[in-house]
């Protein structure tokens, strides 16, 4: 009796408070929304957009970059090496537009192991503006991603940055990636900051150059193998907020494979292990494999029917997620709710695989991720 009643009580709690960062992260986001080009003068913006190959809707991402209704910004793409084949795209793009200040800078300043950091350095210091946004080269740009990211700032804000929403998944495993970016990941990241733990996200992050520079400018974010591990303990000792978009921006996936996910699940795991252990630690509680499993020893326990159980936690579990999807305009399908079940399959995997060392792959490099976040680099692809 005593353990039926405590795993029925610890079921509940979990499945309660994953109910909860739901409602909360729902309280933080908004609906899509378009924001007009701004009426009043406002200050220039440099975007600087580290680049390593030729990703899904390439070119489309790249004509977003260029058709922004902000009034005056510039464009600083960066690559590593002459040899990669996106740089071909750039330049056509760059020509496309002519009337859109633009650069391709060329280059790699080893200052950490982290190689899109090493990959912003010359693009930080050839920045001509005061407002520098850092974006990835899969986000696709909204017409008003400036003003989205200008009016997430407040006077204690340091740093503004988005989550990536999982969008155009083509086969069931981009669905599951869909299902970790977006009422998994995005979801948990906004409870955070409702709660007051605002983290940094690398896809897109806007700075006031001098304040950063004022604090060791882009260097400053080598401190931690992932860059966004270091402006948020960084802005956070400023006695600042990282504040996240009310609207986050997409990130089209295209064809993932199991493998892919795997891979990136098992580097973000490992990187939050070593940036931040203390929060890292409880992610195992989320997902629905641990409440399930607690329901199903309550229920075997009490002679209650196991797969009448299961349907319970399941639609419990889930029906809320695939609300906060709909009600904010993501990705959403029939497949949706099994892509969800493999992915909170997955979680424990994912979860131990943090825990342990080894090399973890990032675009072609293997990195060994050590608990000192130095981290040793090698070329495989």
């Amino acid at each position: 009796m005593e353990l039926t009643l405590a795993a029925a009580f610890a079921s509940s709690a979990l499945l309660l408070s994953n109910f909860a960062s739901i409602m909360l992260a729902s309280s933080r986001l908004k609906a899509r929304r378009i924001i007009p080009p701004p009426a009043e003068k406002q200050p220039p913006v440099s975007i600087i957009v580290p680049s390593r190959g030729v990703e899904p809707f390439a070119e489309e991402m790249l004509d977003r970059a260029f058709s922004l209704d902000w009034p005056r910004y510039e464009l600083i793409f960066c690559v590593a090496g002459a040899e990669d084949p996106v740089v071909k795209l750039i330049n056509a793009a760059i020509a496309r537009f002519p009337k859109v200040p633009a650069r391709l800078l060329v280059g790699d300043d080893r200052i950490s192991a982290n190689p899109k950091l090493n990959n912003c350095v010359k693009g930080w210091q050839a920045a001509r503006h005061d407002w520098v946004i850092l974006a990835d080269s899969n986000v696709l740009m909204p017409k008003d991603y400036v003003q989205h990211l200008m009016a997430a700032w407040r006077p204690d804000t340091g740093l503004v940055c988005s989550t990536p929403i999982g969008s155009r998944p083509d086969g069931f495993w981009a669905e599951v990636e869909c299902a970790f970016l977006n009422t998994l990941q995005a979801r948990w990241q906004y409870a955070g900051e409702a709660l007051g733990l605002g983290f940094a996200q690398g896809k897109s992050m806007l700075w006031n150059k001098p304040m950063l520079d004022a604090n060791g400018g882009i260097q400053a974010l080598a401190a931690e193998i992932a860059e966004d591990a270091a402006a948020t303990k960084l802005v956070n000792g400023l006695a600042l907020r990282v504040n996240l978009v009310a609207s986050p921006f997409e990130q089209p996936l295209g064809q993932r494979t199991f493998a892919e996910i795997w891979s990136r699940q098992a580097r973000w795991a490992r990187l939050r292990r070593v940036t931040f252990p203390l929060f890292f630690a409880p992610e195992i509680l989320t997902g629905v494999a641990l409440p399930l499993l607690l329901a199903l020893v309550a229920a075997a326990s009490a002679g209650v029917s196991l797969p009448t159980t299961a349907l319970c936690v399941l639609a419990f579990a889930y029906v809320p997620e695939c609300l906060l999807a709909w009600s904010k305009g993501w990705y959403l399908s029939p497949r949706s709710v099994t892509a969800m079940i493999v992915r909170d399959a997955m979680l424990p995997a994912v979860w131990a695989r943090g825990w342990l060392a080894g090399a973890v792959e990032w675009r072609g490099n293997a990195m060994t991720i050590r608990t000192s976040a130095i981290t040793e680099l090698e070329e495989i692809a």
